[in-house]
């Protein structure tokens, strides 16, 4: 390990030049670089000070050449894979947004640089740009960009892989690191989390009816979903989407007369039961506003709702005594835990004092809240379920919570793919669920089985009134979740790689020692790879009806079995797949079941 303590902000590890750049900041700086493995660097950054302070921005910047770089990957990129420039904003993440790390990768999907920070609690802001007069990219994290309470010192490790290896193994690596850091241990993940879900969120929004939610339950219980999340509009009779009403979590009698029996009637179907709240929002009209309203982070007019402040234990603790008591009223399984981005500090909260407080960090009273939910619901039901969406999606999120959802994408199969695949790239073993898909009756069959063909490598929710739905479409949606339950030990637990994130995924694969499965969404040459496992599975995720394989090495003789969108066989013949170009009539959003002979 090489110790350099900087006066003049700057280290060179003989790889890369850091220099540490900051005004009026009253920190001793020092740098130690540490060669982890070949083509990974550790910069362990350490700032002092005399006595607490509230710090300025400080900024770490090094240079890498722009070669053979063609893509930028970072956790909230969505459809955006471009190159940065070096004048743009930072992109800036915390614990309850995105994560700290970006990936440089060439058109091939190569690594070129995936860098990655340690402190993923706090506002972090990462910027990899082009520099135009030189044709480099600069590269920066920067520290302390939103306000926070005084801090006499800070550490935190940079990790720097330059490897020439698939970036979706860099990612992978990048979670494994965070998991390894003390205070970021992800939460164990129930059998119940991955498991298909039916929604009440599109099919519903906030009209909720407990007995046409327990037909629907029914109805997807028979499909094969193991589990029903009731949304928004369980806690009030105001159905106009605003949250003027969140804050007390009183059931709305009007529209659930006796929750622990509706509860018990699902539990019956067979499907576990999980709510939704929204942790940090009281609203205006709740009888909690006026027990809050001087303590908040800060209130959004527009929704009627102002943000509850976690620095106080107040706070904390009916924020969690509301879960608890829930929990032990009416026997839910789990929590949609929602808006919790939206706990930040303000120019206006970030220096308050109050003797009532006992956190002056936002982030860290808000780790200290989400940390004690989930181990205070474990000790009542240790099997509890807890789900969050994208964005806040980081290494953190994973500690309080088992299940992480793509972001609302209503009708949108081909951002589902992107916003599910984004996650799992990032999620280790815990359980990705794509956005609970929706499409109209009058779709086309194939157009709607797209809906579950791009969301097949995560867990699947539901989202459509099942008895509103032509008979064709259900026997599409059985087909596919019953394809998704047989083969899940790939899709969801196999090895993962993605396609290219500069073609938003267009391929997509993830195999066991015993199968393989590649899902195709563009037409295109599908590379099948080597080392082909006894079982390949080809699916169809365009209209064409064939798909064109192009054969690595000789597979020798193969049964081939032809599936159509609803599972029916529409052909079967034997084939010889020798090395190179072969095309298969396959329907469009079917697929072909290749069974070599051993």
């Amino acid at each position: 390990m090489n110790l350099i303590k900087i006066e003049q902000s700057r280290l060179n590890t003989g790889t890369y030049q850091f220099s540490v750049l900051g005004e009026d900041h009253p920190f001793q700086i020092s740098l130690s670089s540490q060669n982890f493995s070949d083509g990974i660097e550790l910069l362990h950054i350490r700032l002092e000070a005399d006595a607490p302070v509230q710090p300025s921005p400080v900024e770490i910047v090094w240079h890498i050449p722009a070669v053979d770089i063609h893509g930028y990957w970072h956790p909230a990129a969505y459809r955006n894979r471009r190159l940065h420039v070096d004048w743009e904003r930072e992109l800036v993440s915390k614990a309850t947004y995105s994560a700290p790390v970006g990936c440089l990768f060439n058109t091939m999907g190569r690594n070129r640089l995936t860098f990655a920070y340690s402190d993923a609690l706090n506002a972090v802001g990462m910027l990899a740009g082009v520099h135009e007069e030189t044709s480099v990219f600069k590269c920066s994290v920067k520290l302390f960009t939103e306000p926070m309470a005084p801090i006499r010192t800070y550490e935190a490790v940079l990790r720097l892989d330059a490897r020439d290896i698939p970036y979706y193994e860099s990612l992978n690596e990048v979670q494994r690191w965070w998991a390894s850091l003390p205070g970021f241990e992800p939460a164990p993940v129930p059998e119940a989390a991955k498991l298909p879900v039916y929604s009440t969120w599109y099919s519903f929004h906030q009209k909720l009816n407990p007995e046409e939610v327990e037909r629907q339950c029914r109805l997807a219980q028979d499909l094969g979903c193991r589990m029903v999340i009731v949304d928004d509009g369980w806690q009030t009779s105001d159905n106009a989407r605003g949250y003027s009403y969140c804050g007390d979590w009183l059931v709305c009698a009007e529209k659930i007369a006796d929750m622990r029996a509706h509860v018990e009637r699902v539990h019956a179907i067979g499907l576990k039961y999980m709510l939704w709240y929204s942790v940090p929002f009281v609203g205006m009209k709740s009888d909690a506003w006026h027990r809050f309203e001087h303590k908040m982070l800060t209130v959004f007019e527009n929704l009627g709702a102002g943000v509850l402040d976690p620095r106080y234990p107040e706070v904390r603790e009916y924020t969690i005594g509301l879960y608890e008591k829930a929990v032990r009223d009416w026997d839910l399984d789990g929590f949609k835990l929602d808006f919790v981005d939206s706990f930040y500090a303000t120019e206006e909260t970030k220096d308050k004092r109050d003797p009532e407080m006992d956190f002056t960090s936002v982030p860290e009273a808000v780790d200290r809240l989400m940390s004690d939910v989930i181990t205070r619901l474990k000790a009542i039901k240790p099997d509890i379920l807890i789900e969050f969406r994208q964005n806040y999606v980081g290494p953190l999120m994973k500690k309080y919570g088992n299940m992480l959802r793509a972001t609302d994408c209503p009708n949108d199969a081909v951002e589902n793919r992107i916003r599910t695949i984004d996650v799992r790239l990032l999620s280790g073993d815990t359980a990705v669920h794509s956005d609970m898909i929706m499409w109209n009756p009058n779709e086309p069959l194939e157009s709607a089985a797209l809906q579950l063909i791009n969301i097949l490598f995560s867990v699947p929710q539901i989202s459509v009134k099942l008895d509103q739905i032509p008979t064709e479409h259900l026997e599409m949606v059985s087909f596919w979740l019953s394809f998704w339950h047989e083969h899940r030990d790939a899709l969801i637990e196999g090895e993962f790689k993605p396609g290219k994130p500069d073609s938003l995924y267009a391929t997509v694969c993830a195999e066991t020692a015993e199968k393989r499965i590649i899902c195709a969404y563009d037409d295109m040459v599908i590379r099948v790879g080597v080392q082909v496992p006894e079982s390949l599975i080809v699916v169809n995720g365009t209209f064409h009806a064939r798909l064109v394989l192009e054969i690595a090495e000789d597979m020798g003789a193969a049964e081939v079995e032809i599936r159509n969108v609803r599972g029916d066989v529409v052909d079967s013949y034997k084939m010889n797949f020798s090395a190179g170009i072969h095309s298969l009539q396959i329907p469009g959003a079917g697929l072909a079941l290749i069974k070599r002979e051993v």
